[in-house]
């Protein structure tokens, strides 16, 4: 088959490699598109130490089923799949509870690292376990479907802390995961949410996707407009997509008394931490992993129309491509957010 190889760090290499043979339990997925995380991006010139050449990358995809390995039964040849980026056990105590995010043994497809490696999509095939499938509504199309993992991981943020209907929030970074996270929550119910960027091309993008208000956090006057927005009191939540200190001061000094502040991004490894500003505005601190099974969910926004996805694609770009359209993107060309690789 054919696939795109990092065969050395910020040098891909699309070539013929070896078809990869479902196991037991395992299927084989025609890949009919793939989309380009950051992280696969942020990865390719060695700084995260997870995408360790040689290695197929690619974890965001949807497909065909062309083959299945014994011990198969919920699918077959033929059916219309994406599947969860992780590989879990099924075994240790937080699989048990149903947190396969956080599950002793993960791995994570597309990825290689110290510890294992695992190929990824943007190839024309990829096996990946039964368990992790899930079928797409017919409403559903293949490219959309390539976007239900980072949906997914806006998804699980959003819900690790509860909003009332009719309440406030607010999502700052609204890149590919905050603008999901913006029009998740409003799918639930929630009032208003204010998305913060330094970027009027996403603010904009955010306030025709469901966000009520955008605001530049590089404005000195950013908190309070923020607060004005809010009867001076706060947002109900926050949510930080970005995952630096500057966001992160700003979510706890503009969520209300009692609120919630959920950390999704993590640029940085550490920062600072007001102790006294939290405990005195009682606020409760959630941090967001991965996702955790919402795929079906996802699905199901996206067939009835609540998640607009096809306005987030940038563009599709045939595979055979995939060293010019990784190397525009890893060099942040004007208009490129989320593309597909198309095998």
């Amino acid at each position: 088959m054919k696939a795109l190889v990092l065969e050395a760090y910020n040098h891909f290499v699309y070539r013929d490699v070896e078809t990869p043979v479902p196991g037991p339990g395992e299927v084989r997925v025609k890949v009919m598109a793939c989309s380009v995380c950051g992280s696969d991006v942020k990865g390719m010139d060695g700084s995260t130490g997870r995408r360790q050449p040689p290695i197929i990358m690619g974890h965001e995809a949807s497909g065909v089923i062309e083959s299945v390995g014994q011990n198969v039964t919920g699918f077959q040849p033929g059916d219309r799949v994406t599947f969860d980026s992780t590989i879990y056990c099924n075994e240790c105590e937080m699989c048990r509870k149903g947190m396969v995010n956080l599950c002793d043994h993960r791995e994570v497809i597309g990825v290689s690292c110290d510890d294992y490696r695992h190929h990824g999509a943007m190839a024309e095939f990829v096996v990946v376990p039964e368990y992790v499938l899930y079928r797409l509504p017919d409403s559903v199309t293949f490219q959309q479907a390539s976007m239900v993992e980072p949906m997914s991981v806006a998804y699980h943020g959003v819900t690790r802390c509860e909003v009332p209907v009719g309440g406030t929030a607010m999502v700052v970074g609204v890149g590919t995961i905050g603008l999901f996270a913006v029009q998740i929550l409003k799918s639930l119910g929630v009032s208003k949410v204010i998305a913060v960027d330094i970027s009027d091309r996403r603010l904009d993008m955010a306030k025709k996707n469901g966000a009520d208000a955008g605001i530049d956090s590089r404005d000195p006057q950013a908190e309070a407009q923020i607060l004005a927005l809010t009867d001076g009191k706060g947002v109900d939540a926050a949510y930080d997509a970005t995952g630096i200190e500057s966001t992160f001061l700003l979510c706890l000094h503009t969520t209300r008394l009692n609120g919630s502040v959920v950390l999704i991004g993590n640029i940085a490894r550490n920062m600072s931490f007001p102790l006294q500003h939290v405990v005195t505005h009682q606020l409760s601190l959630f941090g967001s992993c991965a996702s955790a099974g919402e795929y079906d969910r996802c699905l199901e926004l996206i067939a009835a129309g609540k998640v607009n996805v096809d306005a987030m694609i940038s563009g599709s770009f045939p595979l055979s491509e995939g060293d010019k359209w990784m190397h525009k993107v890893y060099n942040r060309e004007d208009g490129l957010d989320k593309i597909l690789l198309i095998p």
